[in-house]
């Protein structure tokens, strides 16, 4: 499925942005309409917020990790 900016104006925008963050075009028009979501959604519960980066975050993480468990987030932060 293809994104085709048209309007020469958003065109301009999106690389401008793309340049400043060294991304493709297509990548800075995600991260801007991510970032518009999110402001759209602050009045969204936080918890609901966090599980929602959480959720981002898992789907760009590598394979092969695991979650971690209370007790090896506890040791992480040097409590034990």
């Amino acid at each position: 499925m293809n994104l085709q900016i048209r309007d020469p104006r958003a065109h301009q925008l999106a690389r401008q942005l793309a340049e400043k963050r060294h991304l493709s075009l297509t990548e800075a028009v995600i991260e801007a309409l991510e970032a518009q979501l999110q402001r759209e959604t602050a009045g969204t519960p936080l918890a609901e917020r966090l599980a929602d980066i959480a959720h981002q975050l898992k789907a760009k993480a590598k394979t092969g990790g695991h979650d971690l468990t209370k007790n090896e987030i506890d040791e992480m932060w040097g409590h034990s």
